[in-house]
């Protein structure tokens, strides 16, 4: 079994080693060492990365069968059997918070909100905690992360230990996994006690800020994500630069770009109305239009027209819906464009199923995308031109 030194030290992350064996994981190329600080993956904590005689350690897991420590490389490393082994700094000391950050904010949730936690789960984008309560009102979140953060600000010492059986009946443990051995104890300053195996920083103060960024109600639990330490600093810079730069646009302070939103939300509601108003209108007039010039075709008025990709789908079916709404009409509409579309309509009281057509007009094109109902159709979705769309409509004429 594999030495495994970040134990008793996190913050080591250059060391010598010798390679025991030589193996393979899922493929890839492995090697086992007597001796590591690479922290495998486990206990909702990602593995680190780093480099063996500067050959990528891309992911570091626990073999099944003796819990030796597999180092998962990009590529065989050959020759001598001693290694120097080096750590990504960031990726541990980003760990290294959010895992004691973890520690610190379910014993705060535990101890506030009465919200004990059932799961976490660390990866490169998101930190979450999910609880088993869910109605936590915001003044018990805020109540929640002001607690979390005078613990860092206390800079409490962190103590990560394998205490005897003896010692360990006496520790009032938050939460005990169901293992069989020697179990690792983290101290968080007194405020939380724990069994993990995981890496932590020495003094809460190095966690920096921790902070709940978003909630989720999931049945009867809650998901909280949050960020910590650095990772905290680069989601506040990333908001704080997108509210400067709407408090630019709009010409408001920060505190008054809710009711400056809201103001624009109104108006564009407004807007939309007055849009589909005009639009309705717009419609309206040209359907009377066409229907003065429709060309009349065995006791129907037929309509037949090829728009540009300047005419939106949306603005098409309208129209044809103000033409299908008087009687005795029947309406062939293509829009042309990279996914030139084809819709088909006819009045109530015409007997005609325009599927049929809608197909024999999309099979000029090429496609078989399409259908509906006997009064309308519609399909198409592929790049046609104009002069295309218009020679596919007219040879549909025939079948009418």
């Amino acid at each position: 079994m594999t030495n495994r030194l970040y134990y008793d030290d996190a913050y080591t992350l250059r060391f010598s080693a010798s390679i025991v064996e030589r193996t393979e994981h899922k493929s890839r190329p492995a090697v086992i060492l007597d001796r590591s600080y690479f922290y495998p993956e486990g206990g909702a904590q990602p593995p680190d990365t780093g480099s063996l005689n500067s050959i990528r350690v891309i992911d570091v897991q626990t073999r099944d069968s003796d819990r030796a420590v597999l180092h998962i490389l990009a590529s065989s490393l050959n020759g001598a059997d001693q290694v120097e082994g080096e750590i990504d700094a960031s990726r541990r000391l980003d760990h290294m918070q959010h895992h004691s950050g973890q520690h610190i904010l379910s014993r705060a949730l535990d101890d506030v909100a009465k919200a004990a936690t059932v799961s976490v789960h660390m990866s490169a984008d998101s930190m979450t905690i999910d609880v088993n309560r869910a109605d936590i009102p915001a003044a018990e979140w805020s109540a929640v992360e002001q607690l979390a953060n005078r613990i860092v600000q206390e800079d409490r010492p962190v103590r990560c230990w394998f205490p005897t059986a003896e010692e360990l009946a006496t520790i009032q443990v938050r939460k005990m996994p169901d293992v069989i051995g020697k179990v690792r104890i983290v101290d968080i300053g007194g405020f939380d006690i724990t069994a993990c195996g995981g890496t932590h920083v020495a003094r809460t103060g190095e966690i920096g800020l921790i902070k709940v960024i978003k909630t989720e109600k999931r049945g009867d639990s809650t998901r909280l994500e949050f960020r910590c330490g650095l990772r905290a600093l680069a989601d506040y810079s990333a908001k704080n630069e997108v509210i400067q730069r709407l408090v630019s646009d709009l010409t408001v302070g920060a505190s008054e770009l809710p009711a400056a939103i809201g103001r624009l939300q109104a108006e564009n509601k407004q807007l939309r109305t007055d849009l589909k108003v005009a639009k309705d209108l717009l419609a309206e007039a040209e359907a009377q239009s066409l229907l003065a010039t429709a060309e009349p075709h065995n006791g129907h008025r037929l309509i037949i027209r090829a728009f540009s990709a300047d005419r939106t789908t949306d603005d098409a079916r309208l129209l044809l819906q103000k033409l299908t709404a008087q009687a005795d009409v029947i309406v062939l509409f293509g829009v042309a464009g990279e996914r030139a579309q084809l819709l088909f309509g006819r009045s109530e009281n015409v007997s005609l199923d325009v599927v049929p057509l809608l197909k024999s007009a999309l099979a000029q094109l090429g496609s078989d995308r399409g259908g509906g109902r006997p009064n309308f159709a519609q399909g198409g979705g592929i790049p046609a031109i104009l002069d295309q769309v218009l020679a596919a409509l007219q040879a549909t004429v025939t079948m009418i």
